[in-house]
């Protein structure tokens, strides 16, 4: 238990190797921060938003490297081992810390009312061995020398001038200008006019998710949008490219009223304006009056009140019971110049649980005291009643104290919720706080029995649903149609211009910019009193060139069209479209990069040009894919597994869609085939897309889907495809769907081939199957249930033993070393001594008398880098049904020659058996368990098992004979009192003892005992 404080001593308190780096914005206090952090061995800074920790993480990592520095918030974790730097937000700081260097940014913010007890804590109680900076504003300095004796502080004057414009019409808002808003509505609004009037804004609020606002920062820093609507999410730390800010709202609710906004906040918002040494503006607009001459003149000499209390809350919890928890937390200030915090989201859950029947008593030992405090700091993202958040809280607590983990049931059922990306700009921001929720649940040391795998499943939805939110905001607020080309003047001048065939644009023998395809890049050094008139005169050269243009590239031929893995399409060397994704992957869009005065008939020309030859492009390239996905005919099954193929690009696993392609009749696999369809071991797939046009295209139609053209190691392997490598070392930069996409499945640090893959399978299916006796040995069996690894092993994948040994282990394989010489010599009395098959009848024989373990299916191997695969032995009759020999020879590498070393032991490789078991299907882990029922029957003696089969054998009969009388008089009379059925427990029912209705034993009618006692009395007759 923790000892409570005693309120009447006073804290003692030291600011010794404490320095307060203290100034308005744009002052330079984060950079000195990293700065001062990277003259450490090591160091730790916090930062008041996710978004601005991400933000230094990556500058900090430039520096340092990616293994060097961990980012650590609620939501996200990455932590290299051995780690040096530690960039974080300040709530997920710790308490202590033993790192040379500390530094917490926005120190102001401990005036918060709500998150402000959090700053209060870290800044009174975290220090860095050697030196400790306390980053924020000016208004900071009185109480933090009065709380910390001894502080050192250091002003620092704004880079730049602020300056007040005045009020201004939204309309009339210079380029660069950000206009801030408190309400979602105002926000959307203004974001709509700008759109209209000027071509589009980026919009940036707290409510979008932090990868939401980069790409919003980002469509405005790029230049794409001259304006920026946004909350005061811009006034913390923000680094923007902005000019001018414009107050179109002045008051605010910060969580508890409706209240005008104070000079300091306005003084922060506004200093977003101006960077480094440019200066800035900042005014109002919309509905809001002109600020008043006082505040004004303080905005702009940065002159705002002193801040004189900090929100305070202690840090000591007594957790003997939720009583005493409760009243530790009530602990007033110990000294003035800290006030006791109102309660916030943590404390007002706590109070709802401590009231709730079914969770206070699981809170009766001081350990379950502090796990439901700890449950209590679930952030509240999607800002719901307190009693609703309170409670998912008692939800997870339950599951906590009672199981030791989250329900697995109930974590997926709240993340499926949250898993689409249908609906408009609200539904979308509801979502990403849902699955914001459960993010931060994944990352709670100890909640979740399969953590790693909730934190890959929530951050990958949180992207999804963040890109499609940031694609909705660009699609309603931004007009991609804004023109590159310099606004038409209005002088009509009688200049003379003309364009040369190189695309040169002259006017009166001056240069004046350059028109490739349907772009016109003006020269920057046109300029002067005559600029406006030779500018129009060239403008009118362009009208007409544009016409012209128009109508040859209209009549132009598909040979003079060109698709750059970049995404761009070229018309005889020059730009005239980019490529992006559509509705459906193989039907992308095109947009146009042609300037407004292609108009009219002449755009509509060019427009229907590119599309016809996108459309023969994908359609020529990717012809087996387009022929699948508008296949006539197929249905059910059939229709879904050609579904999934164009879904997944032409390539599917085969554990996947096991299910499915048992289900297919010969027609329909049939079908299929004849669609270019093979089903493989291990892959279900379109051999004909695994070349280098084709693979090139995928890669590029799957980029722009998910806007991964910038992600390391695009087009970098399809151009090992090209080289014609059968495998190859995988780089671990690269995105591993370029692997799948280009053809090749990942096992380890190699990367193999899937139809390579294949014919390994072709190979290792005969040595697997062969039994000794059974006829001649094929190249690699051994004892009918391992295989050695052969020369044409290695040869088709172009890989020393080494490399096939991962791969082998990697697809599920198991190795035994043996001594050389004696498989050696085994090899060869088998070979010397090959015996003849059996006959049908002994066949039979052995059929019938073989244990039941042996009737069984192989369990399914474990893959150390992927999920497992389907064992090959039960797949060698549909294998060999499906494709088998129908795999085109590729060109292969020669096995380099090995230079003979001591002798080693050879590795004797089998399937694995009952592993993976976490990563298997439902009805393959039903199969597993009838697999360990049948060794359960082996331990029995032989007359039980008997009697049992034939109690088994029964019950069948009983079933079918209950399923004859459904629905007729009677028919259920075998459910009566006394018609017998399965026993209850495993004692033997008394002859007394009052008989109760029983269920029917449900037997599997697949299951290997009903084959195996059918295939008895199929004998017998």
């Amino acid at each position: 238990m923790n000892v409570m404080p005693n309120p009447e001593l006073p804290l003692v308190l030291s600011g010794r190797d404490v320095t307060a780096v203290l100034g308005p914005t744009n002052t330079g206090k984060t950079h000195l921060a990293i700065e001062r952090m990277l003259a450490h061995r090591t160091g730790m800074i916090g930062l008041p938003l996710r978004l601005l920790a991400r933000e230094v993480y990556h500058r900090v990592a430039e520096r340092v490297g990616l293994s060097n520095v961990s980012l650590i918030t609620g939501e996200e974790k990455i932590n290299p081992p051995g780690a040096r730097y530690a960039v974080c937000t300040v709530e997920a700081m710790p308490r202590q810390t033993d790192m040379d260097f500390v530094a917490i940014d926005e120190v102001q913010l401990a005036n918060d009312l709500e998150r402000g007890h959090i700053f209060t804590d870290r800044i009174l109680h975290l220090r860095g061995r050697q030196e400790t900076l306390l980053l924020g504003a000016a208004i900071m300095r009185g109480i933090l020398e009065k709380l910390l004796r001894g502080v050192s502080v250091v002003t620092r004057p704004r880079l730049s001038n602020l300056s007040y414009a005045g009020p201004k019409k939204i309309t009339r808002l210079p380029p660069r200008s950000a206009i801030v808003a408190f309400a979602a509505e105002e926000v959307y609004s203004i974001a709509e006019l700008i759109r209209r009037q000027s071509g589009g804004a980026a919009v940036v609020m707290g409510a979008l998710s932090p990868r939401t606002r980069n790409a919003q920062v980002d469509l405005y820093q790029s230049g794409d949008v001259d304006y920026l609507v946004a909350t005061d999410a811009i006034g913390m730390g923000l680094n923007l490219d902005v000019d001018h800010v414009a107050f179109a709202q002045d008051r605010k609710f910060d969580g508890y009223q409706f209240r005008n906004l104070s000079p300091g906040e306005i003084g922060q918002i506004a200093g977003r304006a101006g960077r480094h040494l440019r200066d800035g503006t900042f005014g109002v607009t919309g509905q809001v009056s002109g600020f008043s001459e006082e505040l004004v003149q303080r905005v702009e000499s940065h002159a705002f009140d002193a801040v004189k209390i900090l929100q305070w809350r202690t840090a000591r919890f007594d957790y003997s019971s939720l009583e005493a928890l409760k009243r530790s937390i009530d602990t007033p200030a110990a000294i003035e110049g800290l006030t006791r915090a109102l309660p916030a989201v943590d404390q007002q859950a706590l109070e709802y649980l401590s009231n709730d029947p079914d969770v206070a008593p699981l809170a009766n030992t001081p350990e379950r005291v502090a796990l439901l405090w700890d449950a209590c700091a679930l952030p509240d993202y999607r800002k719901i009643a307190p009693a609703q958040h309170a409670d998912i809280i008692a939800s997870i607590y339950t599951d906590l104290a009672d199981k030791g983990h989250v329900n697995e049931n109930y974590m997926a059922e709240e993340v499926r919720r949250a898993d689409s990306t249908d609906g408009d700009i609200d539904a979308l921001s509801r979502r990403i706080a849902q699955i914001r929720t459960w993010t931060f649940v994944s990352h709670r040391p100890g909640w979740l029995a399969d953590q790693t795998h909730w934190q890959e499943k929530t951050r990958e939805i949180e992207d999804r649903l963040s890109d499609a939110l940031h694609e909705r905001l660009t699609k309603r607020f931004v007009d991609r149609r804004t023109s590159v080309l310099m606004r038409r003047l209005r002088e009509n001048t009688m200049l003379e211009a003309e364009i040369s065939p190189a695309g040169d644009v002259v006017v009166e023998g001056h240069h004046v910019g350059r028109l490739d395809g349907f772009r016109f890049t003006a020269d920057t050094h046109v300029d002067g009193t005559d600029a406006k008139a030779v500018k129009a005169a060239a403008q009118k050269a362009l009208a007409a060139e544009f016409e012209n243009r128009a109508e040859r590239f209209s009549a132009s031929a598909n040979g003079d069209f060109a698709l750059g893995s970049d995404g761009t399409l070229r018309w005889i060397g020059a730009p005239v479209a980019s490529v992006v994704s559509g509705e459906q992957a193989l039907k992308p869009r095109a947009v146009l990069l042609a300037d407004e005065q292609l108009t009219g008939p002449a755009r509509d020309k060019v427009a229907a040009r590119v599309d016809r030859f996108l459309a023969h492009h994908v359609e020529t390239i990717l012809k087996p894919l387009v022929d699948l996905a508008n296949a006539d005919g197929l249905v059910g099954i059939t229709k879904g597994l050609a579904f999934q193929l164009v879904e997944n690009f032409g390539i599917l696993q085969r554990r996947d869609v096991a299910e499915d392609v048992r289900g297919l009749d010969q027609d329909s696999r049939a079908a299929l085939r004849r669609l270019g369809v093979r089903f493989g071991a291990y892959h279900v797939f379109l051999p004909a897309l695994l070349k280098p046009a084709p693979a090139g295209l995928l890669t590029l139609l799957w980029a722009l889907r998910e806007d991964a053209k910038d992600r390391p190691g695009y087009g970098d392997v399809v151009q090992v495809l090209s080289a014609g490598r059968t495998s190859v070392v995988t780089d671990p930069s690269f995105d591993p769907a370029f692997y799948r996409l280009a053809g090749y499945r990942m096992l380890g640090r190699r990367a193999v081939r899937i139809d390579i893959l294949e014919r390994l399978a072709d190979l290792i299916r005969p040595a697997l199957a062969w039994k000794p006796g059974s006829g001649t040995r094929p190249d690699g069996a051994y004892d009918g249930s391992r295989f050695v690894v052969t020369p044409s092993m290695m040869s088709i994948l172009g890989a020393t033993a080494d490399d096939l040994e991962e791969v082998l282990k990697n697809l599920g394989y198991r190795s035994e070393p043996a001594d050389a010489g004696l498989v050696a010599a085994k090899l060869t009395e088998l070979d010397a001594s090959p015996l003849p098959a059996p006959s049908e009848e002994v066949q039979a024989d052995k059929v019938d008398a073989a244990p039941l373990e042996a009737m069984q299916p192989a369990s399914e191997p474990a893959a150390a880098a992927e999920p497992a695969e389907p064992p090959v032995e039960t797949r060698a009759a549909a294998a060999i049904e499906d494709d088998a020999g129908d795999t085109a020879q590729e060109p292969v590498e020669s096995t380099p020659a090995v230079v003979e070393e001591m002798p080693k032991p050879v590795l004797l490789w089998r399937q694995a058996r009952f592993e993976g078991r976490n990563n298997r299907a439902p009805q393959e882990k039903r199969e597993n368990n009838r697999r360990v029922q049948a060794r359960a029957n082996q331990a029995e003696p032989h007359p039980a098992r008997a009697e049992r089969h034939n109690a088994q054998q029964n019950e069948q009969g009983e079933r079918k004979e209950h399923f004859r009388g459904r629905g007729k008089p009677g028919g259920n009379d075998r459910f009566k009192q006394g018609s017998g059925g399965k026993p209850s427990g495993k004692a033997p029912l008394q002859a007394k003892r009052p008989e109760r209705e029983e269920r029917p034993v449900k037997i599997d009618m697949d299951s290997p005992f009903a084959k195996l006692l059918a295939l008895k009395e199929q004998m017998k007759k």
